[in-house]
């Protein structure tokens, strides 16, 4: 693999930033940040991929589940999709 495939596919793994109160409080004490990712996405690739685009250094990646809330739509039942979010 070249290492602009390699970069590209880098780029694909942080899909958004997660804007909440709780990462906010998270941002500003520990000096983190919550990323939304790929459900594929491992710790080593998150942490490549934040290195590459904000040209930091990383120490630590975290992951977690977040399980997709039950929603009614009328009268019907559904569910949101599962996620997975990496605290950088």
């Amino acid at each position: 693999m070249k290492d602009t495939d390699k970069n590209q596919k880098l780029l694909k793994i942080l899909l958004a930033p997660v804007v909440s109160e709780k990462s906010t409080f998270i941002a500003e004490k520990n000096n983190q940040f919550v990323f939304r990712v790929t459900e594929a996405a491992q710790k080593s690739e998150i942490k490549k991929a934040v290195e590459l685009l904000f040209k930091v250094e990383v120490e630590k990646v975290s992951v977690l589940r977040v399980k997709g809330k039950e929603k009614r739509y009328g009268r019907f039942n559904g569910r949101r999709r599962n996620w997975r979010k990496a605290y950088v």
